[in-house]
C-alpha cells in the first residue's frame, strides 16, 4: 500500500511535465505574396531546443533579410521574406545540432488561393511542391492528418480509455464508441464549416474535466450510476466536445481550396482509423492481462489506472483554465 502511494505521488509531482499534446510537429507555413515575393514562417515546437532551431531552405529563393525570430508561448516563431522563382519545387529543412524525431506539418498558400499542406514523417526533410491538388494525395495526406492527430491527443485516447473500461464487453464498447464518433464527427463538421463556433480553451478544459469524470466513476466503482448503465449517453454527450477540440486541430492545419470537402471527409476518416486501431490494442492488452498466467482482473486494474487518470486529467483542467480566466 505504501509503495502503491508513493508511486501516486510521484505521478503527481511529475503532472506538470505531461502535456495533452506533447508531440507537436514543426510548423512551416509559406505564402506567395506576389509571383516572386514570398513570406516564410516556421514554428518550432518546445520540445526543440533553442539552439537547434531548425533551418528552413526554399530551393532557388534568395533571402531579402534575415530571418525574425520571436519567442512564442509553445515554441521559436520564425519569420523571413524571400524572392523566389515563380514555379517554387522544393523545400528542405536542416537542423543545425542533431536530428530531431518530429514531425513536420508544410502548409503552401499559392496567390491564386489554393492551399497544399503536406505532413512529412520524422525522418523526412524534404517536400517537393505539387503542381497542383490532386483528390487522391489530399485524401491520402488528411488521413495521415486526422489519424496523427487522434494518436498525439492523448487527452482523447485517455477518455476513450476510460469508455472502454465502462463499457466492459465488446457489444456495449461498439455502441458507446459509435455513439462517441457520430456526435464528435458532427461537431467537427459544424465547427470546420463554420456553421458553430466555440472558444478553443474553455472547450479544451471541458474535455480534460470529462476524463476527470469517468476516472471518478472507475474509482468510485458503483455501476447503477448513468454513466455505468448507459455509457453511450456520455461517450455522445463528450463526444460533441470533442469534435470541438478536433475541429480546433484541423483549423491549424486548414483545408485545401479546391479540395475542401475531400479534406474534411479524409481528415475525419483518419481519426477513425486511428481510434479503431486504439481500441482494438487497448482491448487485446486488457485481455492478454486477463488470460496471462498473472491472472490480473478488473477491480486490480481499476482503481491504480484511475486515480493516474485522473491525477494527469486534474492537471490538464487547471492548467487549461488558467490559460483563459
Amino acid at each position: 500500500m505504501r509503495l502503491f502511494r508513493s508511486i501516486l505521488l510521484c505521478i503527481a509531482a511529475l503532472s506538470s511535465t505531461v502535456q495533452a499534446h506533447e508531440s507537436r510537429p514543426l510548423y512551416v507555413e509559406i505564402h506567395q505574396q506576389t509571383d516572386t515575393n514570398f513570406l516564410l514562417q516556421w514554428k518550432t515546437p518546445s520540445s526543440v531546443p533553442a539552439r537547434n532551431n531548425p533551418v528552413i531552405y526554399l530551393e532557388g529563393c534568395v533571402a531579402k533579410a534575415r530571418p525574425v525570430v520571436v519567442q512564442a508561448s509553445e515554441g521559436l516563431l520564425n519569420k523571413q521574406q524571400l524572392h523566389c522563382p515563380i514555379n517554387l519545387s522544393r523545400v528542405l529543412i536542416t537542423y543545425p545540432r542533431s536530428n530531431q524525431a518530429i514531425a513536420t506539418l508544410i502548409r503552401f498558400h499559392r496567390i491564386n488561393g489554393e492551399v497544399h499542406t503536406k505532413l512529412l514523417g520524422s525522418s523526412d526533410y524534404e517536400w517537393l511542391v505539387p503542381d497542383q491538388e490532386s483528390t487522391l494525395g489530399v485524401a491520402v495526406d488528411y488521413t495521415k492528418m486526422g489519424a496523427a492527430h487522434i494518436w498525439n491527443g492523448i487527452d482523447h485516447l485517455l477518455f476513450l480509455a476510460c469508455l472502454i473500461f465502462i463499457a466492459g464487453t465488446v457489444k456495449r464498447i461498439v455502441i458507446t464508441v459509435t455513439g462517441f464518433t457520430l456526435a464528435h464527427s458532427l461537431t467537427l463538421v459544424l465547427s470546420t464549416l463554420h456553421i458553430v463556433n466555440l472558444p478553443v480553451a474553455p472547450v479544451e478544459a471541458v474535455i480534460a474535466l470529462s476524463i476527470v469524470l469517468l476516472a471518478k466513476e472507475i474509482a468510485v466503482g458503483r455501476h447503477n450510476t448513468l454513466t455505468w448503465r448507459y455509457p453511450m449517453a456520455v461517450s455522445s454527450s463528450f463526444g460533441l466536445l470533442h469534435g470541438f477540440g478536433f475541429a480546433s486541430a484541423l483549423n491549424e492545419i486548414g483545408l485545401p481550396q479546391t479540395e475542401l470537402f475531400t479534406g474534411l471527409l479524409f481528415f475525419n476518416l483518419g481519426v477513425e482509423v486511428g481510434q479503431v486501431l486504439f481500441v482494438f490494442l487497448a482491448v487485446a492488452l486488457y485481455r492478454l492481462l486477463i488470460y496471462s498466467k498473472f491472472n490480473i482482473q478488473k477491480p486490480v486494474i481499476a482503481k491504480p489506472a484511475s486515480y493516474v487518470i485522473g491525477i494527469v486529467a486534474s492537471f490538464w483542467v487547471i492548467e487549461r483554465s488558467a490559460g483563459f480566466l
